[in-house]
């Protein structure tokens, strides 16, 4: 299903055999839990043993929306969807195909994103076509994801907000609500979030993410290369492609464009794809933590 950030594997959270085939179609480890996908805010009191004001303060403000909150899961919730762990992800999505199967539906859906485990996440009904096929027997096309990253994932605790996943959402957006902001930087081999493992949303070509693009086309004379940059054109050398993710300069726009045009210059065979670091704020964070990820299993840490 689509959602304003990417398309999703959508499954009914009490339905263990919908749940399994989640993880058996993504490859998904089952350490890494899942998002649930709720309708309406008021469906947090059937899913969240009890929800802190300041949670609802959020809720209230940012659904529906791209901010997901980690909360204290009810007994009824399966302990595949949390991966064990106490704690549930949860989101209301802002996109009317989402809204409407999720108000429809007397259950909650998980619905991590439609791609293989540590690929590049989905932002058309055609990537999900791409990498699944016939293995669905159905994918809403509500059309491009108009976030194109996903969520920001936060857990908060009296007047406290830990930031596990950056997103469109950004740490100065979440400070209008509370003065104690910070960030969860821990490695963990088992997240308590998803989104948090240091490789991810990959691309299957080598992938290098730089500060000096033209530098590093340089040195790779001859090869194949592919660039995506944020806001200027790729340096004009043989054998050079590239795309601009937002010729104005606007990283929400860079965000929008940012999977769409991975799956396109991964889709070239080219022999080296090389990221352009983001400026570093606001929404530029996220975009450079799904970059570095993006890059991490290509070059060292």
């Amino acid at each position: 299903m689509p959602t304003e950030t990417v398309y999703g594997l959508a499954a009914n959270i009490f339905n263990e055999e919908a749940v399994d085939r989640i993880f058996s179609l993504k490859n998904r480890p089952h350490f890494n839990p899942l998002i649930v996908h709720i309708g309406r805010q008021a469906d947090l009191n059937d899913l969240v043993e009890n929800i802190p004001p300041l949670a609802n303060k959020l809720a209230a403000h940012f659904w529906p929306g791209p901010l997901t909150l980690l909360l204290p899961k009810k007994d009824t919730i399966p302990a595949k969807i949390t991966a064990g762990k106490p704690m549930v992800a949860i989101r209301m999505p802002n996109h009317p195909m989402a809204l409407d199967l999720l108000r429809s539906l007397p259950f909650p859906l998980a619905a991590p994103s439609a791609n293989p485990f540590g690929r590049i996440s989905p932002t058309k009904a055609e990537h999900v076509e791409a990498y699944f096929g016939n293995q669905l027997p159905v994918i809403l096309d509500g059309g491009p994801c108009q976030t194109g990253i996903e969520s920001t994932i936060i857990g908060v605790e009296d007047k406290r907000i830990t930031i596990f996943r950056k997103g469109t959402i950004t740490e100065d957006a979440l400070r209008a609500f509370s003065d104690d902001v910070i960030s969860h930087e821990k490695k963990e081999s088992e997240p308590v979030a998803p989104g948090m493992l240091d490789q991810h949303y990959a691309p299957q070509t080598k992938t290098v993410l730089t500060n000096d693009v033209t530098g590093l086309v340089k040195e790779h004379t001859g090869k194949r290369i592919g660039c995506l940059m944020f806001k200027t054109p790729p340096p004009g050398a043989e054998g050079v492609v590239g795309k601009v993710l937002s010729t104005t300069g606007k990283t929400e726009e860079a965000a929008m464009h940012l999977y769409a045009y991975l799956h396109e210059l991964d889709a070239l065979a080219l022999d080296l794809l090389i990221l352009e670091r983001m400026p570093d704020t606001g929404v530029g964070k996220a975009i450079n933590d799904r970059l570095q990820r993006a890059a991490a299993g290509h070059t060292p840490h």
